[in-house]
């Protein structure tokens, strides 16, 4: 119910008028059954602008921590994130990554669309980064098709650390839905879900015309934050000539 009011009474219609979103490809995104939406990922407002734009609901998934905050801006987060439909999953014990794509299972079981960020984070500088193979697994196991979309300019309303977005107006496109029944049966053999996570990888970068990097986009981030991070100098020690030895 929050997520209709969000949508299509509170904050939808607002975001509309002051964005004016240009959709590409919309029709891509089939007006039932399952279907999961790949997206490129460059800014915090993609979660928020992309399921806007399309007519039905796109359940994506967030660590449970978003969900538990303290105080006034913990309660906002957390609204926020329920508000655009999204499902908290408990990333203890080392299980994270299975329990996405569980979650997101048995939304496209139930014949909704799944959203998901095959880089598994927001780019670091915009570029499009190698896609983790859990995309291909929930394609496998459901066997839905996947719609790649891309944010084009995302990362110029909302550049990553900006709290308010600039305004200008929207740029998504969606690209044909791809089919890999072809290869059913095959989960759990890495080189095929490598093979179709660097497909809706290409097809991603075509859309978005962004430069591809074979690396993944965390190991990009966690560089810049060793290169960031300042050094702890320990004093010298203080001189003991004149100490009598015991």
């Amino acid at each position: 119910m929050l997520y209709g009011l969000m949508k299509y009474l509170i904050l939808g219609p607002w975001l509309k008028l002051i964005f004016r979103p240009k959709v590409e490809g919309r029709d891509n995104v089939p007006d039932s059954g399952p279907a999961i939406i790949a997206s490129n990922h460059l800014s915090f407002s993609d979660s928020i602008f992309m399921p806007l734009m399309v007519k039905r609901k796109v359940t994506f998934v967030a660590k449970a921590e978003y969900f538990t905050g303290k105080g006034l801006k913990g309660w906002l987060v957390k609204m926020f994130f329920v508000g655009t439909g999204t499902i908290p999953v408990d990333r203890s014990g080392g299980r994270a990554a299975q329990a996405a794509l569980e979650t997101q299972l048995n939304v496209l079981r139930a014949g909704n669309l799944a959203g998901i960020y095959p880089e598994g984070t927001r780019s670091p500088d915009g570029r499009l980064y190698r896609g983790k193979t859990g995309v291909a697994r929930l394609a496998l196991d459901s066997g839905a098709p996947v719609i790649p979309v891309v944010m084009l300019n995302a990362d110029e309303i909302q550049p990553p650390g900006k709290l308010l977005p600039r305004i200008k107006r929207v740029r998504i496109r969606f690209g044909e839905p791809l089919d890999f029944s072809r290869y059913a049966g095959m989960s759990g053999d890495r080189f095929v879900e490598r093979a179709i996570t660097d497909e809706i990888m290409y097809e991603l970068m075509e859309l978005s015309g962004r430069e591809y990097v074979d690396i993944y986009a965390q190991k990009i981030k966690n560089q810049q934050l060793k290169a960031t991070a300042t050094p702890t100098v320990k004093p010298p020690a203080e001189s003991t000539t004149g100490s009598v030895a015991a």
